[in-house]
């Protein structure tokens, strides 16, 4: 039941980030409320990628390291989770 929990939370941020991406290609969306929300959920995360990787001319690949990274925190949450609890 926990590990669906943290699954269930690591996907919701994961379609807030996918949202943030297609997002990000119509800019007439940015300031609506929806946008909004979203951006201030995962701007700070995506921004902790930006530092490291520079925009390659007109596009960002940060997002894709920080989709992949998500992917390694949730395992590595429940691998830590299933060692405690075992």
């Amino acid at each position: 039941m926990l590990f669906e929990i943290i699954h269930v939370i690591f996907q919701v941020y994961l379609l807030l980030l996918f949202v943030r991406i297609l997002g990000s290609w119509f800019p007439e969306f940015k300031q609506s409320r929806i946008m909004q929300f979203v951006n201030f959920y995962t701007d700070p995360y995506l921004n902790l990628f930006r530092k490291f990787i520079p925009p390659l001319g007109m596009i960002d690949i940060s997002p894709i390291v920080a989709i992949f990274c998500l992917g390694f925190i949730e395992k590595f949450i429940i691998i830590l989770l299933s060692t405690i609890i075992s």
